[in-house]
This record gives C-alpha cells, sequence and structure tokens, in this order.
C-alpha cells in the first residue's frame, strides 16, 4: 500500500520512524456530469473573475477570504514558518481507557507501518505496551496543512490511528430530543429485548453495499444493450404513526422467520384458523341434526300403519280410557256413601253400554276412513272389556 504521509511516532524520548497508509478505501461509484443533447462531458474550468481567463494550476495560491470580502494572501512560506511541532511528528500526549473516546470524535483510520529495519524494535514495543495496558494512546499529528487529533490501538499486529474531531468540534444535540414527557411501558421494553435477542449478532465481513451492487448491475446492463427491468419498490416506512407493541410483534415474528425460527408459530396460526373454522360448521350441523330428529318423534313406530289408521286408534283408545276412569271413580263413590249393589249394577250396566255403543261408533268411523281395515289390538280390548261387565 501507497503511504500519504513519512514522519515518527514520538513516544517520551523513543522516537519510531513511520509511514501512514489509508486504512479504508471508498468503493462509491461516481458519476461524470454530461450534456443531455449530445452528451458531452461537462467540465470545470477554474477562471479569474478579473480578466475572465482559465488559470492552470501552478497560478493559483491560497488566500483568507475576511469578513469584507477582503482577500489576504497566505503563501506555504508563510504556513512553513509557524511553530508546529507536530508536522512530521505524531506526538503521543497521553494514555487512556478506550471507553473514555466519544465515538462521535471518530474520523478516517489509517495504519502505522514501520519505516525501516531500526523501527521494528520500538514499534513492536509500543504494540505490546498497548496490548498489555488495554489503553489507547491519544496523539497529536499535522496533516494536509492543519493540526489534527488522533487515537491509537492495537489491530492484529498493527498500530493503527484513528483520525479524532476536536472536542470543540462535536455539536450539542440541543432541541434533538423528543419534546415532552414520553412513558415507556415495561412490555414495550420486554418486546424491543425479545426483538434484540432474536436479531443477535451479525458478521461484520457479512454486511455488503446492496445500493452499490445494483448500480454495477445497472450500468452492466445498459454497456450491454441489455434492457433494464424497473425493480421493485419498497414504500418508506417513515412517519408513520404506529401501535408500537402491534410493530414490535410483528418485528419479532419475522426476525424470527428470516432465522428459520418462526416455521412452527406459523403452523399453529394456520392451525387456529382452521380450528376456527371448524367451530362454525359443526354449530350448523347440530342443528340440523335437531331438527332432523324431531320429525320421528311425530311418527308413530308401531306395526307400519298410516297416520289416518293411527289417529283413528288413538283418539278411540283415548275415549275409552276416559269413560273407563270416570266408571270406576262412579263406583268407588257409590261405594264408599253406603249406596246398594242393586244402584251400583245399574250404574255399571248403563255406563257400560253407553261406552260400547261409543266405542263401536268410533271404531266403526275410524275403520271406514282407513278403507276398511281391522282396528288396532288397543281398540278390540277396549270393546270387549264392557261386554264381559255386562253379562256378569
Amino acid at each position: 500500500m501507497r503511504s500519504i504521509w513519512n514522519g515518527a511516532i514520538s513516544f517520551g524520548l523513543v522516537s519510531i520512524p513511520i509511514k501512514l497508509v489509508n486504512a479504508t478505501e471508498n468503493h462509491s461509484i461516481h458519476f461524470r456530469q454530461i450534456h443531455l443533447a449530445d452528451g458531452g462531458r461537462i467540465r470545470y474550468r477554474k477562471v479569474c473573475e478579473l480578466d475572465e481567463e482559465e488559470v492552470s494550476g501552478g497560478e493559483i495560491g491560497k488566500a483568507y477570504e475576511d469578513a469584507d470580502g477582503t482577500m489576504i494572501p497566505i503563501t506555504d512560506e508563510d504556513l512553513a514558518q509557524l511553530p508546529l511541532p507536530t508536522a512530521k511528528t505524531i506526538e503521543i500526549v497521553a494514555f487512556v481507557p478506550a471507553d473514555e473516546i466519544d465515538p462521535l470524535q471518530l474520523d478516517t483510520a489509517y495504519y502505522l507501518s514501520a519505516n525501516g529495519v531500526p523501527a521494528a524494535k520500538p514499534y513492536t514495543l509500543l504494540r505490546e505496551a498497548l496490548k498489555r495496558s488495554n489503553k489507547v494512546a491519544v496523539a497529536k499529528f499535522a496533516l494536509r496543512g492543519r493540526e489534527r487529533l488522533g487515537m491509537l490501538r492495537v489491530v492484529d499486529d498493527v498500530i493503527a490511528m484513528h483520525g479524532l474531531l476536536w472536542p470543540d468540534e462535536i455539536r450539542a444535540p440541543e432541541g434533538v430530543a423528543p419534546e415532552g414527557d414520553v412513558t415507556v411501558r415495561d412490555a414495550e421494553l420486554d418486546l424491543a429485548d425479545a426483538l434484540m435477542d432474536t436479531l443477535g449478532e451479525v458478521d461484520m465481513d457479512s454486511l455488503h453495499d446492496d445500493y452499490r451492487e445494483a448500480v454495477e448491475e445497472l450500468i452492466a446492463a445498459k454497456a450491454s444493450g441489455e434492457a433494464v427491468e424497473p425493480s421493485e419498490s419498497q414504500e418508506p416506512g417513515g412517519g408513520k404513526v404506529i401501535d408500537l407493541i402491534a410493530a414490535l410483534e410483528s418485528s419479532v415474528r419475522a426476525a424470527k422467520k428470516s432465522r428459520g425460527e418462526g416455521q412452527g408459530d406459523g403452523e399453529d396460526e394456520e392451525a387456529g384458523a382452521e380450528g376456527d373454522m371448524a367451530e362454525v360448521h359443526p354449530i350448523k350441523k347440530r342443528a340440523a341434526k335437531k331438527s332432523t330428529a324431531a320429525r320421528p318423534r311425530s311418527t308413530p313406530n308401531e306395526t307400519g300403519a298410516k297416520k289416518s289408521t293411527a289417529s283413528g286408534s288413538s283418539t278411540a283408545g283415548r275415549t275409552t280410557q276416559k269413560q273407563r276412569k270416570t266408571t270406576s271413580s262412579s263406583a268407588k263413590k257409590a261405594s264408599g256413601r253406603g249406596t246398594a249393589k242393586s244402584t251400583a249394577g245399574t250404574a255399571t250396566k248403563s255406563t257400560a253400554g253407553t261406552a260400547t255403543k261409543s266405542t263401536a261408533k268410533s271404531a266403526t268411523k275410524s275403520t271406514a276412513k282407513s278403507g276398511g281395515k281391522t282396528p288396532t289390538k288397543g281398540t278390540k280390548k277396549t270393546a270387549s272389556a264392557p261386554r264381559k261387565r255386562a253379562s256378569a
């Protein structure tokens, strides 16, 4: 890797010659500006405002613009005469725990490489001292015309340096926090913890720039003359007032599903849905069964007779039984009052005769209606019983 700065690390009285190398690289795809009419490239030219003539790089210098618009020229010689101890030196000023460095201060990262064989021993000494102390070194260095702040730490077997912003370059977060008192319930915190646990950890090496890959595919397709199909656009999710609990629960389910952990939950939900449907249909079936079962109760199960015959026989049976009860009760009342046997016999004969005539008429009508069929067994027994009593 090509070095961008050569100097030394000042570690007390120890000086370690080093080379500064960029630790990061930019993979962003850069575009050129073109003229839409003919596709010609648009270039920026440096033109003097006074004579409106293009100026080359060798004719361009530095100047500071004052508040009133006056230009104050500053030359490289002027800057070189300034007392800048860190012009070629990374000066370590302190060793502090890593958690004392605010991540907001972190800037560009560099690798420090030992410059030459004599630098190997002091370089290794500083590296091992940083490892054992579990601390980082805070240092000052000058780069590209200005003094900067840096943090030295160990990465594998190399000393890395992160450029730091000066503390006064960090803006205070005034007016950024939500206004008013916001209460967060324990249930919401529990769901947030569940979501964090479900998402778990990630292999940082597996993360990549999906947008850059899509742009590269787009450029390759256009270069080969292929048709470019528009991708499915996703609706932005910000700016909507949502049910936080429902959103957290959905997020947990989605995270489990993406990790292959939510298969059983999905099956349970489907089974629950099917169970709800199963509860609806049997209710209708049971109601149908009741209406169906009520019909046989009104249909007689005796001897397979028709409805008309059964209706006549049941009517005759009810009439005979009622008359028998009336006769029996009359006889009992008469005997209880001390009435003579002759009176009871007369009442029995008259009642039996009346019952016989009524039964015979009812049986005749029933037989006529049923097409001449023989009355049921119940009718015969009712008709013969009064005759025996009459003969007696």
